[in-house]
């Protein structure tokens, strides 16, 4: 019996909005909702040394299109 395919994931990334103290500008609330309304999940987060988010890292199955 075979075992079947393991998932494949797609990654994108997103950069919060900053200002020139270098902290988060705005809430990147919309950009979240459609993220996750295109099926994206947030898995991770990349930090600045020092502080502050430089990336949001988001997951989500490849299609099937994707795989070839």
């Amino acid at each position: 019996m075979s075992e079947p395919d393991p998932v494949r994931w797609e990654y994108e990334t997103l950069r919060p909005p900053r200002n020139e103290t270098k902290k988060e500008a705005t809430d990147p609330k919309a950009e979240l909702n459609e993220l996750g309304a295109a099926g994206w999940e947030l898995v991770s987060t990349v930090e600045y040394e020092g502080g502050g988010t430089k990336y949001l890292v988001f997951k989500r199955p490849a299609s099937a299109s994707d795989h070839d």
